[in-house]
């Protein structure tokens, strides 16, 4: 897999405005120009609070380019208005290995020949299986089999030091990876020992100001915690947590004791929401919120989307947190003080087509999810948090942490140190980082690969 050095060009270009009207800084202004003015394959990466969902959104909605978007999971796909992997490239689920991939249907294959860009978000919990399953149907589709992708471009977004692919299912497909990869990412799919990958990591980091403790994230993130380090986190987590402080929690079990306790200890019934879901939505576990939300007067609840009123400034965004003052037809929720009516919110699942009658690529609703934009919220997996910021929370990890990354997502979730506060202290053995990104990564240092991003 090659990569080659960016130049000082890209960062040259004019500042541009993310979609909420907030001025993009020049380092994303020059990562901007790079994807929308070449043809590179582009890996978009970056510490967490560095700006990548805000690079996506900001490429989908200007360039001209023809796009769809995808993601490896119905809840990453529906957070970027796009498909998931499977269903954009009609790919069976599971291990593909090199079984032969039916015929794509004549829609598929006009639909694949019409774009220019596709758009790989989450990418970190792809499979190299499942990428080149995507370079297969690609070239076949597009008529192009000797070039990567069918010619395409492919530009992804992801950091790998905080979500990774799942494991193969059992023993004969964790053999097959053994015996045909490097390792199970994405990028030790083969496809890459044909194309070249531009490496991106970008380095201004928006969500905390104080550098003492982005260092610290820093080195939580690669595995280079020191003693002094360790201690500082273990001090300032130590301090007792405000009522109603947000649990991030590394298992779904610790999540709903949590909240179920919380709950029940309110005065009461519960209030239910149900749903309204029009079309095929997916398995429940893609839906978006709770098909059943209960709540009671005095709940924590966290707000699950954007507030999309379009009266200026948003009232709340997805992680704000507040408390219910009234259940009615809508929910009264306060926030800092404020009150808010919130009404019922709806995720639309897209399927992109062609039509040869207008030669353009058209986005379609196929599948509606109504609910209240809500969630419990006295606790949330560190999961779920992804994404998310809050000046305060606990983070229980349990008798210990079990994934690569899932002490530093559930860490770089805070906006400064004084509002860590931990359940027990961290020992060593919480900080893991996969062998297979440190190498990853230590081959993308300086010099071939981060050029675009340092040079502003």
């Amino acid at each position: 897999m090659a990569r080659r050095t960016g130049d000082r060009a890209a960062a040259e270009g004019t500042p541009r405005t993310a979609p909420d009207g907030t001025p993009l800084s020049a380092e994303q202004s020059a990562v901007l120009d790079l994807i929308d003015s070449t043809r590179e394959h582009v890996f978009v990466t970056g510490r967490a609070g560095t700006g990548k969902s805000t690079l996506l959104e900001t490429f989908i909605a200007s360039t001209e380019r023809s796009v769809v978007v995808c993601a490896p999971t119905g809840v990453a796909a529906l957070n970027v208005g796009g498909q998931t992997i499977h269903s954009l490239f009609r790919l069976p689920i599971g291990l593909i290995a090199d079984h032969d991939l039916d015929d794509p249907p004549a829609e598929l294959r006009r639909l694949l020949a019409s774009v220019d860009t596709i758009v790989i978000d989450e990418v970190s919990m792809v499979s190299a299986d499942l990428m080149d399953a995507i370079d297969r149907r690609l070239r076949r589709a597009r008529s192009r089999p000797a070039e990567p992708f069918g010619g395409a471009q492919l530009v992804m977004f992801g950091d790998p030091y905080q979500l990774a692919p799942v494991p193969g299912r059992g023993e004969g497909e964790r053999a097959y990876y053994a015996d045909h990869y490097r390792s199970i990412w994405f990028f030790d799919a083969r496809v890459w020992q044909q194309a070249d990958l531009r490496i991106i990591e970008l380095q201004a980091i928006h969500r905390q100001h104080d550098a003492d403790f982005r260092a610290m994230l820093t080195a939580v993130r690669h595995g280079t915690v020191t003693p002094e380090i360790g201690w500082a986190l273990n001090e300032a987590g130590q301090r007792p947590a405000p009522e109603g402080t947000l649990t991030l929690a590394t298992t779904n079990a610790t999540v709903t004791r949590i909240n179920a306790d919380a709950l029940r200890r309110l005065p009461g019934e519960p209030k239910t929401a149900r749903a309204d879901i029009a079309g095929e939505f997916g398995p429940r576990g893609g839906y978006p919120a709770d098909e059943e939300l209960q709540l009671k007067v005095g709940a924590q609840v966290m707000f699950l989307r954007n507030d999309t009123s379009g009266d200026g400034t948003p009232r709340w965004v997805n992680g704000t947190l507040g408390t219910v003052e009234r259940i009615g037809r809508t929910v009264h929720v306060e926030v800092d003080g404020e009150s808010h009516e919130v009404l019922p919110a709806t995720w639309e699942k897209y399927r992109y087509t062609y039509s040869s009658a207008t030669k353009r690529l058209s986005k379609d609703v196929v599948a509606e999810f109504t609910q209240f934009p809500l969630r419990l919220a006295w606790a949330v997996t560190i999961h779920k948090s992804q994404g998310s910021t809050y000046d305060r929370a606990i983070i229980d990890l349990g008798p210990r942490a079990f994934a690569p990354g899932q002490t530093y997502v559930a860490l770089s979730r805070l906006r400064a140190l004084e509002g860590l506060h931990l359940v027990r202290p961290l020992r060593p053995s919480d900080i893991i980082v996969d062998d297979d990104v440190r190498r990853f990564m230590a081959e993308a240092e300086p010099g071939i690969g981060r050029a675009v991003a340092q040079s502003v």
